[in-house]
């Protein structure tokens, strides 16, 4: 099923053994706009933390309790890696956490890459000294590459330029909760479109400055004004989904 980003935020997070803490925020991968991590706020242990969680670990989502249930222990979590969440996540930090929970490495893959795979694809197991080697030079060649984890929240607000102006911002996400993937932005037009909500492929973007904080789709602000309307209170079907993508893309 097909939901807002927003609507997640503050979602109990329960344990095998017990409540963890409240969704805050997601990170995706901009590359494939798929989610990879949520970044939970712990609450109630001897010391408060943020961890990050993958959907690796999620097992049931319940609107209805607004929970989210992980196959994690309370003493895992407690135990996990420090991340500083309000800085880009290193690939030395993915390695650190994906390796202390045993989640598999996705780079390259598209999804979350292969069971029993490392970061690199190589196997998680013992590693003969030529393959440690290789793995040390394909990171150092990627040390100052640019970091494609983004938060949610800060994307959110972003400016949004058609081909002729600009349209309005970022103010959410819709994604799948069973492949996490990004199918659409949410956009709210405020005075350009007498305050209507449109929502935009990750297909139809042309380019993303980051620096900027802007983004910049291939279509003009007429098709986008004229694009079918976009109703927070009903869910994405995909009769609408259809709709939407045969207009923008006929």
């Amino acid at each position: 099923m097909k939901r807002s980003i927003n609507s997640l935020l503050g979602y109990t997070i329960k344990g095998t053994d017990g409540e963890i803490g409240k969704v805050e925020e997601f990170y995706f991968d901009d590359q494939t706009s798929t989610i990879r991590y949520m970044v939970v706020k712990t609450g109630g242990w001897p010391s408060e933390k943020k961890v990050l969680i993958s959907p690796e670990a999620f097992q049931k989502l319940d609107c209805e309790s607004k929970t989210l249930s992980v196959n994690l222990t309370q003493e895992k979590i407690k135990n996990s890696p420090d991340i500083e969440t309000d800085k880009p996540v290193s690939e030395q930090q993915e390695d650190l956490i994906r390796g202390y929970y045993s989640w598999p490495g996705y780079y390259g893959s598209g999804m979350y890459g292969h069971m029993g795979l490392g970061m690199w694809g190589y196997p998680l197991v013992e590693l003969r000294e030529t393959e440690k080697e290789m793995i040390q030079r394909k990171r150092e060649k990627h040390t100052n590459d640019k970091p494609h984890l983004r938060s949610t929240q800060e994307v959110t607000g972003y400016d949004i330029h058609a081909t002729d102006g600009d349209i309005g911002k970022v103010e959410d996400f819709i994604m799948d909760d069973v492949s996490w993937k990004i199918h659409f932005l949410i956009v709210e037009t405020g005075n350009w479109f007498s305050g209507k909500k449109v929502i935009i492929s990750p297909r139809w973007i042309k380019d993303v400055r980051w620096q900027e904080q802007t983004v910049t789709i291939n279509h003009s602000k007429e098709e986008v004004k004229n694009s079918p309307e976009y109703d927070s209170s009903q869910p994405i079907n995909d009769s609408y989904e259809h709709l939407l993508n045969d207009y923008y893309e006929n």
